[in-house]
């Protein structure tokens, strides 16, 4: 099983997060204070370098004010 950072799955899954807070014109910097982290948080993220528990995932989701259950159905339009 590889990594889901490097996967493809996990490319397409923060593809879909940053599209998300670029959509909204929210700086890296203000999702950060939203979330309560460092602004590294989001840019380790987004270029993959750290990758998120279900928990930080749905919290992330909740911070731009998507559905968890959308960006599941980006990457696996399968998914229920």
């Amino acid at each position: 099983m590889i990594k889901s950072i490097r996967s493809d799955d996990g490319a397409r899954l923060v593809a879909w997060l940053q599209e998300q807070r670029e959509s909204q014109n929210l700086t890296m910097r203000q999702l950060a204070i939203e979330l309560g982290v460092p602004h590294s948080f989001i840019g380790k993220v987004e270029q993959r370098e750290r990758r998120l528990d279900v928990v930080e995932f749905v919290s992330y989701c909740e911070a731009l004010n998507v559905s968890p259950v959308e960006g599941l159905k980006a990457v696996w339009p399968e998914f229920k």
